[in-house]
């Protein structure tokens, strides 16, 4: 299953340690890092998450943490750059057991090696999931997932498919 961040070459190669240990520092983890030439610019864009999620506070706190860290380190990035620090969006792919873990109870899309469907986030582990699908418990192993992201819901989930993934989880 893809579970590697995302890198870039040349500039992203040399700020990724950089980048990586300044998020580090503010007690996030670097999900992606993208470099690219804008103009006379580069603009920087860095992604991070945590197991708690990230929200706008926090981003801002990396985002000085990044910037200190990139203005102190010019041999590493050395043309006028714009910087932009992000959380992952709803149409991230699951792609970590941590992001199986933030989306416990949840409905997914996966699209394995023999079959697509939608299904309901139940336990997990550092090999695969359990997936409540059609009223039964899957076992998916997270190298037989090609692709998986959270279905966004309007409504509450139905209480019986919660109860279903509760007590799968309580006969463990």
């Amino acid at each position: 299953m893809p579970g590697q961040r995302q890198r870039t070459s040349g500039a992203g190669e040399k700020l990724e340690p950089v980048v990586a240990d300044a998020v580090a520092l503010a007690g996030f983890e670097l999900e992606e890092l993208h470099v690219q030439q804008a103009g006379r610019r580069q603009v920087v864009k860095v992604v991070v998450d945590a197991d708690e999620g990230i929200g706008l506070d926090e981003v801002a706190e990396v985002s000085r943490a990044v910037a200190k860290a990139l203005d102190e380190r010019e041999d590493v990035l050395k043309e006028a750059y714009t910087l932009e620090v992000t959380s992952p969006g709803l149409d991230r792919p699951l792609t970590k057991p941590r992001h199986w873990r933030r989306a416990r109870l949840r409905k997914v899309a996966v699209k394995t090696t023999d079959e697509k469907f939608v299904g309901r986030v139940g336990e997990h582990d550092d090999h695969g999931v359990n997936l409540l699908v059609d009223k039964e418990i899957k076992h998916i192993k997270y190298d037989e997932i090609e692709h998986a992201v959270i279905e966004v819901e309007f409504r509450e989930p139905p209480a019986a498919e919660i109860a279903m993934l509760e007590q799968e989880e309580g006969s463990r």
